[in-house]
């Protein structure tokens, strides 16, 4: 399926018993946690859109980003963004070395091309993983602007052979301020942006109706509600 220049795919879906190999804090409330297992010998992530449901028990599922995945060494690295409270965060807050855990995913893949004349990544924590894993990805000579509000994120290493402009923000109204106030550059180019559902809606409602970008160059999720859990949505 097409849409525009992206390319949606379809993966299998399989729950996936996982053992906890290493726990890596990259910043005070931020953790890396890495995962082997038989079961990943098959497993896919083709964008750094993607997700994997995080079991945390029958009922209780979280969507979280694929931060990398090393076929040959069978190993799956998650990232955490650490809240006060909460299921997940509790979870990885807590999580030990040979300890089991469960995913199920990705469902199938956005694959985004990377030749855009520009790109823009923003969002707030729970938008880490995924900008950093596409910064990761682009070739030398993209050109990114990327805006983030997150704690975590001036302790991070944002690496890329790209050209990238990075924006660090106190906080969620600077970082709508900041993306409203942004001058798309000429030529064809992607928007992507993850964060909270109410945040989201404002950053859809500028980009689409304010700045006329075309919705088939772009995505907005929001990744976390106030007030909810588990939610997750594309807007």
């Amino acid at each position: 399926m097409m849409a525009g220049r992206i390319q949606r795919v379809r993966h299998e879906l399989k729950r996936r018993e996982l053992q906890v190999a290493k726990v890596d804090y990259l910043a005070p409330e931020y953790v890396a946690i890495t995962f082997k297992g038989e079961t990943l010998h098959d497993f896919v992530s083709a964008s750094y859109d993607d997700h994997v449901k995080f079991l945390i028990s029958d009922e209780d599922r979280r969507d979280f980003t694929p931060r990398s995945y090393d076929p040959v060494a069978g190993e799956l690295t998650i990232e955490f963004a650490l809240h006060a409270t909460g299921a997940a965060s509790d979870w990885a807050r807590h999580a030990l070395v040979g300890q089991s855990a469960f995913i199920g995913g990705p469902r199938g893949s956005m694959i985004i091309p990377m030749d855009y004349a520009w790109h823009v990544l923003a969002g707030d924590a729970t938008a880490l993983p995924a900008i950093r894993r596409r910064l990761e990805e682009l070739p030398a000579g993209a050109k990114v602007q990327v805006l983030v509000a997150a704690e975590a994120a001036s302790q991070l290493q944002f690496r890329s052979e790209a050209d990238v402009q990075l924006q660090l923000l106190d906080d969620t109204a600077a970082l709508l301020a900041a993306i409203r106030a942004l001058q798309l550059p000429a030529g064809e180019g992607f928007f992507w942006f993850a964060g909270e559902a109410a945040v989201a809606a404002q950053v859809r409602d500028s980009v689409f109706n304010d700045k006329g970008h075309p919705r088939d160059a772009a995505r907005i999720s929001a990744y976390w509600k106030q007030g909810a859990s588990g939610h997750h949505e594309d807007l």
